[in-house]
């Protein structure tokens, strides 16, 4: 045995019992997914998935997901120390919690209780006061960890107060401090290669990301998160902001190593558009390299990309190959021309992959 399986196996001991990602009752709601069309699916015919990431690009993929299956884990970046989230946490001390409100949001169902839940918790308050632009799921969450002192524990409960299709964990249960080394972050020095702190600078950067890390550099992982990837019938990354949501899972050493050693099938989520600032004139293939170079070790399955965003086919196919993985291009794109995955063309096309690569019959 490998000191990293050692390791790995004592991440998952570490569980308390009752509290694996194989939920209970007390961690996600007891009612079926709907499939599309509106027809219950039975659990025991469905994908254990876990979907790592952060932001807007995370819940795309939630939204996703839930539509297809019932046993569904989101592991959320805590790195953001921008806006309601950075102020909790400058002024508490705590896990920024505004990415895994927005998840907690995304998990909610299409019925009048889960929708109306996902306006609650994703509301902003306006003042002139100390509560202006905080979310009342923000405060919600911080206030169930004051009384709790468990992460994990506290964000099943608001999960179950939503009805939410699924469970959500922070990866590291300490704050983390994304840097990055960037050139031309000033433009009056274009060719500088400067360290930029901070998840919300780095996103803004005028500058070319050259690579990232997190302070501390050897953060743990929640023995939860590394327990639901070890048991996934797929991971799913991607996707979102490529250097602050998705880069830092594969920064956390025991959440890499997880992901490295699970039986896993994993597929990678490319993103619709370059983000403006932190991947401005990014190809698809070259988010496929700076995700390599990060973790070198790491091989995919599938990579994700929408049809109409690839406008060099064979160079993304080769760039996949590096990774292990085939490509698979489908419209995930909404039609309104916006950068944004609809849930249900996202929804089938995950569905299409996790039938054509996965297992032939029941998942387990």
């Amino acid at each position: 045995m490998t000191e990293r399986t050692r390791r790995l196996s004592r991440l998952r001991r570490m569980v308390p019992e009752g509290r694996s990602s194989r939920a209970t009752a007390e961690s996600r709601t007891a009612r079926p997914v709907e499939a599309r069309g509106g027809r219950p699916r039975r659990r025991g015919t469905q994908p254990k998935v876990v979907a790592l990431g952060g932001g807007m690009g995370l819940s795309a993929s939630l939204a996703a997901l839930r539509r297809i299956t019932g046993d569904l884990t989101a592991v959320v970046t805590v790195a953001d120390d921008g806006g309601s989230s950075g102020r909790l946490r400058d002024e508490l001390g705590v896990l920024p919690p505004g990415d895994l409100r927005k998840a907690l949001a995304a998990l909610c169902g299409d019925d009048d209780w889960g929708q109306t839940w996902a306006r609650v918790i994703q509301h902003r308050f306006q003042s002139q006061g100390d509560l202006h632009d905080h979310a009342v799921g923000n405060l919600l969450i911080v206030a169930l960890w004051e009384q709790l002192g468990d992460h994990v524990q506290a964000l099943d409960l608001v999960g179950k107060l939503l009805g939410a299709h699924g469970r959500v964990l922070p990866m590291s249960a300490v704050p983390l401090e994304l840097q990055a080394l960037v050139k031309g972050h000033d433009p009056e020095r274009p060719e500088d290669v400067d360290t930029v702190r901070g998840q919300a600078t780095v996103a803004l950067t005028p500058g070319e990301v050259q690579s990232v890390h997190l302070l501390p550099h050897d953060p743990p992982a929640v023995p939860e998160a590394v327990a639901a990837v070890l048991d996934a019938d797929w991971v799913v990354l991607g996707p979102g902001s490529w250097f602050s949501s998705v880069i830092p899972h594969l920064l956390v050493p025991e959440l890499l190593d997880a992901l490295t050693e699970t039986k896993a099938r994993k597929v990678l989520s490319l993103n619709l558009a370059p983000q403006p600032g932190e991947t401005e004139g990014f190809s698809p293939q070259r988010h496929l390299e700076v995700l390599g170079r990060h973790a070198p070790k790491l091989a995919l399955d599938v990579v994700l990309a929408d049809e109409a965003a690839v406008p060099d086919r064979d160079s993304l196919t080769e760039a996949a190959k590096r990774l292990g993985a085939a490509v698979e291009l489908a419209p995930v794109a909404r039609t309104d021309g916006s950068p944004r995955h609809d849930p249900e063309l996202l929804a089938a096309a995950y569905d299409r992959i996790f039938r054509m690569h996965g297992r032939i019959g029941p998942w387990r």
